[in-house]
């Protein structure tokens, strides 16, 4: 049975909703409270796919969904690169010059300080970016505006008094949307694979099971590590390389990564968003 629907974690009007529209427009976007909540609305069939937020060119690694993802017994479909354009919104027809505070996520918040220092605006932290703007359509009270996506502003009825506030002009957030079902079929040119990993105990292990990605000539475009239940001595490592498992290269590699791993997790199998090269150049 499918739903036709993709979760996402945060009101409507959140970049997480507008990635769903840009990445599965034929699909009715399902709200949810958090990731976990996101995770399982697939898991429990409410909805056939999650789109998860992984990491944005300003603020980093998104806190948790790395520790999610392993656990989450679901599987990488696609990406998809979202550009975050932020907007100032306020109550209608209140003037710029009137603006004495704007509510919004602190990610985003920490996104646009040039403009709230230029204007003197001061920053009120807010329980998410759709949120805070429904938030401050509610109160109805001039002086506060919400800092959000345009798409936040038309369903909540907000003015736009100043758009595209981003500190950077290349400011773009990775989602990840995923399947209760892996997806191995060879979607495009350019495939991308995840994995989660943990080496053996034994010295230069790390070193040794990246060795075969260099000999095979497969490029590794993220190497991240984490603590597992808050061990120190727990690493585990997630990481993203060009290429299909089916790849002799590739296969050649993962073999040589499990002689020195004590586990290894496929996350998923999936196209490069076209988008990507046009973020990595910085574009």
């Amino acid at each position: 049975m499918t739903t036709n629907r993709i979760a996402f974690q945060g009101e409507l009007g959140a970049y997480s909703h507008e990635a769903c529209r840009a990445a599965r427009p034929d699909m009715e976007a399902l709200p949810c409270r958090t990731f976990e909540d996101v995770i399982d609305a697939v898991r429990n069939r409410d909805a056939d796919l999650a789109m998860l937020p992984v990491e944005n060119s300003t603020y980093g690694r998104v806190a948790d969904i790395h520790h999610l993802l392993p656990e989450s017994g679901l599987h990488i479909v696609d990406e998809a690169f979202v550009r975050v354009h932020i907007s100032l919104l306020a109550v209608p027809g209140t003037p710029l010059s009137e603006i004495r505070e704007a509510m919004s996520h602190p990610v985003l918040l920490g996104q646009c300080r040039g403009f709230l220092r230029e204007h003197g605006i001061r920053a009120i932290t807010g329980a998410d970016t759709a949120g805070s703007a429904q938030e401050v359509a509610a109160r109805a009270h001039p002086p506060l505006a919400a800092l959000a996506a345009p798409l936040a502003g038309d369903i909540y009825g907000l003015e736009r008094l100043a758009d595209e506030i981003e500190d950077r002009a290349n400011n773009t957030t990775r989602f990840l949307i995923m399947s209760r079902d892996p997806d191995m079929t060879r979607r495009a040119e350019r495939m991308l694979t995840s994995f989660v990993f943990r080496v053996r105990n034994i010295p230069a292990a790390l070193y040794k099971a990246m060795g075969g990605f260099a000999t095979n000539g497969v490029n590794m475009t993220k190497l991240e590590s984490y603590m597992v239940d808050g061990v120190f001595t727990a690493t585990q490592f997630y990481a993203d390389i060009e290429g299909h498992p089916e790849d002799a290269n590739v296969a050649l590699a993962l073999d040589e990564l499990r002689y020195f791993t004590s586990t290894l997790d496929i996350l998923g199998v999936y196209p490069a968003d076209p988008l990507r090269e046009a973020q990595l150049a910085g574009s």
